[in-house]
Order: C-alpha cells, then structure tokens, then sequence
C-alpha cells in the first residue's frame, strides 16, 4: 500500500532485517566481497550483490558468503547496476535499499547511523559523509571529491556534506518517482540532485571510510 508523502517523511521506527536490503554493486571484487557481505549480514540478513559482468569468481565468492547474486552478462556500469538491484529488491517488497562498494572501503559498523538518522529525523535519503576526515583520503581522492560536492551543492541549492559517497540509504518510494539515467560513477551525482529537487528530505551522518594502504 503506497502512503501519503506526509505519513512517509515523518520519524518513524522500522524493522529494519524486515524491510530493508543491502545492494552491493561489484565488478571484478573477489578477493575482499566475502568480507563485506559477512559484515553486513550482521546487520541486514537480504544482501544482493549485483555481479557486473565481473571476469573473476566475485559472484561465486559473494554466493558463498550468504548474498544473492544478479549476474549482469557484461560490465554495464555502476549506475545500472544499482538500477538492476534497486528494481530487484522494490519487486521483493522492500522498503529501502542500502548500498555501500564492494571493495571494503565502507565500514558496515557505521550501518545503525543511517538506521538512527532516518528513525530521528524521517529521512528519505541517508548518505555516508566522509570529508569530516578528508585529510585520510588519497590527495587527487579528496581534491575531486571537494570540488564535486561544492559543484553539487551549488547544483542543489543547499549545501550538501559529501556528494559522492556511495554508502547511502534510500527510501525505493521516492526512488521509483525519479527517473534515474546514468550507467556509470555519475549516479551519485544524479541521485543526490534528483532527491533534493523532488523535494525529498536527504540528511547525512559521518562514516570511516577504510583505505588501502
């Protein structure tokens, strides 16, 4: 049953293992996607991974590791296969959607923040906000990453605290009203602008995000 914009947007407490899956979307990530999805699964028992045309065994490890895998028969990019995920998880029933990267630069302890935020502040979009600790970032990291969210912020007519971070949490009923394009790492972009325009509440909490060495 699809509920007034004024009952979604509301503080709300939700059960979350009940209505919320994880879409993790992958391109040749084998070597660390059983670490992510055995973490996450701590918090949430749904993860999708969505196995982009990847010429490793990523799918087979994220299968063993407990997720679903979505095989998309060649690499179509980020942007689509976070579509590929989202259009999946809306078809189970789901609520919400949370997705981080596949190559464990997302810590799944953040992950009860973005609960938190949405069940304090009602919101419609959650997404993680690294440049608290910019100064950890690789320097061309954080140089784009900088530029890109002052960009969108200009875009948005707000400021926001980090554009282009992948670990967010999306209500699919706002989701399924924006008509979202991009293939590739543009998605971030597109996805922040389009909430923000539409009207949606978007909000942002602190994460760590792990670097490789």
């Amino acid at each position: 049953m699809l509920l007034p914009d004024a009952v979604l947007s509301q503080p709300q407490a939700v059960d979350w293992k009940r209505e919320c899956a994880a879409v993790i979307p992958c391109f040749n990530e084998a070597a660390g996607i059983a670490g992510v999805v055995n973490a996450v699964r701590r918090h949430l028992p749904t993860v999708i991974v969505v196995d982009d045309g990847s010429t490793d065994a990523t799918g087979a490890q994220a299968r063993s590791s407990g997720a679903e895998v979505l095989r998309l028969a060649r690499n179509q990019g980020k942007g689509a296969a976070l579509r590929a995920g989202f259009q999946h998880v809306s078809a189970r029933q789901f609520s919400w959607a949370l997705t981080l990267d596949g190559d464990g630069q997302h810590s799944p302890e953040n992950i009860p923040a973005f609960f938190n935020c949405v069940e304090t502040k009602g919101a419609d979009l959650v997404i993680g906000d690294r440049l608290g600790a910019a100064e950890q970032m690789p320097g061309l990291r954080r140089f784009v990453n900088l530029w890109m969210t002052r960009r969108l912020s200009h875009l948005c007519g707000r400021p926001v605290a980090d554009s282009q971070c992948g670990f967010r949490l999306a209500r699919l009923a706002r989701w399924a009203e924006l008509a979202l394009r991009a293939d590739h790492f543009e998605v971030e972009s597109e996805f922040l602008v389009k909430f923000v325009r539409a009207g949606h509440q978007v909000e942002f909490v602190p994460v760590q995000t792990l670097y490789p060495a």
